[in-house]
């Protein structure tokens, strides 16, 4: 963030003359006694003490007052985002045509996850630890599916390309309510239990009522003042909102006061462990659910045929390269 420049507050030099006697100057008296030369030259000494204290303390105060107008003048240090990788700590598997969009978890090891890709978007109740697809709601071939959150027995579901989305009962799946929202797209849903947290592709969070699906609130995301754009899949973990950044490995932690990237998870080893056992057709990292009574969090990716419980240590040896670079997508058009 820019620092203000602060304001310069310069002390007047003192106008005031010292006027030191001149011991040669023709004196208008009688001459004076040998005490009364004491004296004098007594109170001369004392005269110019005065003087040199005065101007040392006039300095020193100089001085302070330039040093704190430096000191206010520079821009505060910003604070550098924590670092974070990833520990497998289970591997579940995952439907590999599965475009996975959204992803949440219940309860009793059961995933809500929405897919998209048009003619093949649906909304599905998903076994953690078999991946086997036990309900499913297909949508219309003009909807794309886009993000999923769960809030009380109410599934939101956002599309691609349009304001519209759907809502859910979380039993059986039935399709009794459309809704319009105000976010430029629909990419992204989480909630903290009170409020929708969404996404656009942009570097836009945006607080929105369930109740009226109006926007309630609107920020900018930022890394150390640059914005973070193509937001897509969120969560709401513990007070933050994880996001992953479309076209990247890296999942964002941002603060939902006021936007700020508080850190940065870098998922990389995950699908370069996938390339590498041959799954060549994957495409992104995309999905996050949170466990909130287990402690747990899960990430998967569109087409991946695999689905992982992770933890998260921050990093503690330096990365190569950028963090910009390699997490802050350059904006493209859709």
């Amino acid at each position: 963030m820019p620092g203000g420049r602060g304001g310069t507050t310069m002390r007047k030099k003192s106008t005031k003359k010292y006027e030191i006697p001149n011991p040669q100057q023709p004196q208008m008296v009688s001459s004076p006694s040998p005490s009364s030369s004491l004296f004098n030259y007594r109170k001369i000494s004392l005269s110019i003490l005065v003087v040199v204290v005065v101007s040392l303390v006039a300095l020193l105060s100089f001085s302070s007052n330039k040093d704190r107008a430096f000191t206010s003048s520079s821009p505060p240090l910003s604070v550098q985002p924590q670092l974070y990788v990833v520990e497998v700590v289970n591997v579940f598997p995952h439907d590999p045509n599965a475009f996975t969009q959204g992803l949440l978890y219940s309860e009793n090891d059961t995933l809500f996850e929405s897919t998209g890709l048009n003619g093949h978007s649906s909304v599905r109740k998903v076994a953690l630890r078999t991946g086997e697809v036990h309900t499913i709601q297909s949508l219309q071939y003009s909807d794309f599916g886009e993000g999923l959150t769960l809030l009380d027995d109410r599934l939101f579901q956002v599309t691609w390309r349009q304001n519209t989305g759907y809502v859910y009962d979380r039993y059986n799946f039935s399709n009794f309510e459309s809704f319009t929202h105000e976010m430029e797209d629909g990419w992204g849903l989480a909630t903290d239990g009170k409020v929708l947290y969404g996404s656009d592709g942009t570097s836009a969070l945006y607080q929105i009522d369930p109740q009226t699906m109006k926007v309630t609130r609107k920020q900018i995301v930022k890394h150390q003042g640059h914005q973070v754009p193509q937001l897509n899949e969120l969560e709401y973990i513990n007070g933050e909102v994880w996001a992953n950044v479309w076209m990247t490995d890296c999942i964002a932690r941002i603060s939902p006061k006021d936007g700020t990237v508080l850190g940065w998870i870098l998922l990389h080893n995950l699908r370069e462990g996938l390339l590498a056992s041959g799954a060549n057709s994957i495409d992104v990292l995309n999905g996050i659910a949170w466990d909130r009574d287990g402690g747990r969090i899960f990430v998967t990716g569109k087409l991946w045929p695999k689905l992982y419980e992770i933890k998260v240590h921050p990093l503690k040896t330096p990365i190569r390269g950028d963090i910009k670079q390699i997490c802050i997508p350059t904006t493209q058009d859709f």
